[in-house]
């Protein structure tokens, strides 16, 4: 017999999760299908909070940042920081999943283990973990199945010397060498942390620079940090090639040259969770990647059906990915509490160091025709980092020349992935740098080089007009 539903979300990633709660929350009965046998998607048990965990546990257990302050760091033997690596990480996933299981509950939704698929008039079959099959009728479905390391062509993955973003967190036995491949956020997050551990990367990437999506300056400074930390980056490096023979892996690049790592991890971006949801068959499109096509209120192409998250692709931010899901349960059901995406979200890096951007980019500017500024406060004069020995990189703002309007702000530093918010928020009010020249910030903080760029851009911006 059907089991009847308002909600029916396939998937309990970041998107999932919090749709399901949004409609419960305002009486909807509501059931997640999760094929894993916890809830949580990849942001929780292999990708976001995974590497973030990884990230601080390697700062902590090497004493990366102290080395040059203190002239101290720890030496631990390889096997000994990986189970360190290991342990912390598996923690907080554990705690994180609890966290995840708990709100479901919370909100009285329904939780059902097992492989679900679209069949017809709005209905999701589900082959249940124990045997059993569910017919779950819906008013509205939501997928939110996810995304995964997008494979290369002609690359072998079974080889367990060659690794993506996801298993490389299973990884038993420490490595003293690695070419990653991928210049994005999860290339540049893992190839840092592989270095702090003091591991020989090579990070490799077909564009002119690292992430490409960022201001161009801090893009260029993140690849001259990774460089101080005895990284080889190499870009513009065209397709890799793997073979492995008697000696080992060998990662040929376009330019002729060969690597002999011992682990190869690609970092390629990735791919819509959709093959075995019978898309087509309910009338759903998606691209080349299989990543769902959704319009303005993540509806899809068929009636009542509706994705949130990245299976719809970029910006597959668990940040954004929450909100598209809250938003599209609002929509779905009337709710009359969120209507729309943050049109100004924030991006982290979480790599050594972090690197965070929100609005508009030099870049962009000019490409927009805007008369611009910028003013830059870097870390090495800061107080609070030079306390911490976190003395990296730079707190710029975009401007407008004339009414100086704050247009965005792009940090590399530490502690990027928390200022950036201050920015995001003088941008929402429509604010002027010179909020940051008239509000008071503790002494000592990182916050203040807000102040300090917004006093250097304005003294660009006397200089540039006489």
């Amino acid at each position: 017999m059907d089991e009847r539903f308002d909600m029916v979300v396939i998937g309990s990633g970041p998107a999932g999760e919090k749709a399901a709660a949004q409609a419960a929350y305002f009486g909807h009965r509501v059931a997640i299908v999760e094929r894993e046998r916890s809830p949580g998607g990849a942001a929780v048990k292999n990708a976001g909070i995974p590497t973030k965990t990884l990230r601080e546990t390697a700062l902590y257990v090497t004493g990366f940042r102290q080395r040059d302050v203190y002239g101290v760091g720890l030496q631990l033997e390889p096997h000994t920081a990986l189970m360190h690596l290991r342990s912390r990480t598996e923690q907080v996933v554990e705690t994180m999943t609890a966290a995840v299981a708990d709100n479901i509950a919370r909100h009285g939704i329904e939780l059902i283990c097992g492989m679900g698929t679209l069949g017809p008039d709005r209905s999701v079959l589900v082959e249940c973990d124990d045997g059993g099959t569910r017919r779950l009728q819906a008013n509205v479905i939501l997928i939110a199945t996810g995304s995964r390391p997008f494979h290369p062509p002609g690359i072998s993955f079974d080889d367990p010397d060659v690794l993506d973003s996801e298993n490389v967190i299973g990884v038993e036995r420490p490595f003293r060498s690695v070419v990653v491949v991928g210049g994005g956020p999860v290339g540049c997050e893992y190839a840092s942390i592989f270095a702090a551990l003091g591991v020989t990367v090579t990070l490799v990437d077909a564009a002119p620079r690292l992430l490409p999506f960022m201001d161009a300056e801090i893009s260029n400074l993140a690849a001259t940090s990774f460089r101080d930390m005895g990284m080889r980056v190499l870009l513009e490096a065209g397709q890799a090639s793997v073979a492995r023979d008697a000696g080992g892996l060998r990662v040929t690049l376009a330019s002729g040259e060969t690597l002999c790592p011992e682990k190869i991890l690609f970092a390629a971006g990735r791919a819509g969770n959709t093959e075995t949801l019978g898309l087509a068959r309910a009338g759903i499109k998606t691209d080349e990647r299989g990543r769902v096509l959704v319009d303005e209120r993540f509806r899809t192409t068929a009636e009542g059906v509706y994705a949130a998250g990245d299976v719809i692709g970029p910006p597959a931010l668990a940040s954004v990915s929450m909100e598209q899901g809250r938003v599209a349960a609002c929509h779905a059901f009337g709710i009359p509490f969120k209507q729309t995406v943050d049109p100004l979200p924030t991006f982290g890096v979480y790599s050594i160091p972090e690197v965070a951007m929100v609005g508009l980019t030099e870049e962009a500017a000019a490409a927009r025709g805007i008369d611009y500024e910028v003013g830059r406060a870097w870390f090495a004069h800061n107080t609070r980092a030079t306390i911490a020995g976190a003395t990296e990189g730079v707190l710029k703002l975009v401007f407008r020349r004339d009414d100086r309007s704050l247009l965005g702000v792009h940090i590399l530093g530490g502690s990027a992935a928390e200022l950036i918010h201050q920015g995001q928020a003088v941008l929402h009010f429509g604010g002027t740098i010179d909020y940051f020249i008239h509000t008071t910030f503790n002494v000592p903080t990182e916050s203040e080089a807000y102040k300090y760029a917004a006093y250097d851009g304005l003294q660009r911006q006397a200089r540039s007009s006489t």
